[in-house]
């Protein structure tokens, strides 16, 4: 098999880590692309190590600024002519978080490292996506979307600027809006060897004294009980690993995936084209410096 090579947004924790690994086992080049350093420079050792590949390289970048994205992306671009998978695992949800935030480029934070970032670096990186013999995107969107089947993007509050704030409904709604991305982005490239597909990750186990350290004793009892219910990251990675590399979905685009076995579908607000379309322009006014696909 030809080596791929293939960026994980997120790649130093949880399902993107354990991506990595199965990927790079695969022994493809393999770039976790995290925020911190330090997290990462740990991660980068024991996905080396588990892989048993030195072939997997840490790069630095913060998905909820487009000015880091554009770094990243020109850094990547000046070592790399062709990038062959992109898994934008990177999401930002904190269920601590009970006040809006904003990056320091003005923009709400989950809205900026969920839906906005990943459209910039895709966009960004699109050219070498296409010098591949099949490349293929990867977004990422969530199970818990089926308690929010009405769920609609606000195109006229998304960063919840004048409505009350609510950390749930921010990050859902961007998860929707990667949905709609996906199916726009399968179109936009219907007539190039460039897939794009979503996967709809359910519930899976974390670590909560890692992850949320100062978690009230009620939440951390809550989500203990939900882990027993839950599947592992290695679990939920195997659909990451199968969309990156399968030759079984090598002509599959814009669809949405639960598992290898099952494609889904999502709500009929997802799939209305002029809806898809008003949020893609949406997205384009967000960005400081917009680029065209």
């Amino acid at each position: 098999m030809k080596q791929k090579v293939c960026i994980i947004t997120g790649g130093n924790s949880g399902i993107g880590k354990a991506a990595a690994i199965q990927i790079a086992q695969q022994r493809h080049k393999v770039i976790i692309a995290c925020r911190s350093q330090q997290r990462g420079a740990a991660a980068l050792a024991d996905i080396r190590q588990q892989a048993n590949n030195e072939d997997v390289e840490l790069m630095i970048v913060d998905m909820s600024l487009q000015s880091s994205i554009r770094a990243f992306a020109q850094a990547f671009l000046a070592r790399y002519e062709v990038l062959d998978v992109l898994i934008q695992n990177a999401a930002a949800f904190d269920i601590r978080q009970k006040q809006i935030a904003f990056t320091e480029e003005g923009v709400e934070k989950i809205w900026a490292t969920n839906h906005v970032g990943p459209v910039l670096l895709t966009d960004l990186l699109l050219d070498a996506l296409k010098r591949s013999e099949q490349g293929r995107i990867i977004t990422i969107s969530s199970k818990g979307l089926v308690t929010y089947p009405f769920l609609k993007v606000d195109l006229d509050d998304p960063e919840f600027r004048e409505r009350k704030f609510s950390v749930q409904k921010a990050y859902y709604q961007s998860k929707q809006a990667q949905v709609m991305y996906t199916y726009w982005l399968a179109k936009m490239l219907g007539e190039t060897a460039v897939t794009a597909n979503a996967i709809r990750v359910t519930n899976v186990q974390i670590d909560v004294d890692e992850r949320y350290p100062h978690l009230p004793t009620l939440l951390r009892k809550m989500y203990s009980l939900k882990s027993r219910f839950s599947i592992t990251p290695e679990e939920m990675a195997k659909t990451y690993t199968y969309l990156a590399l399968s030759p079984d979905v090598a002509q599959t685009t814009g669809k949405y995936f639960d598992d290898p076995e099952h494609i889904v579908d999502s709500s009929a607000y997802t799939h209305d084209w002029e809806s898809i379309e008003k949020v893609m322009q949406l997205t384009r006014r967000t960005m400081k410096q917009p680029v065209t696909a």
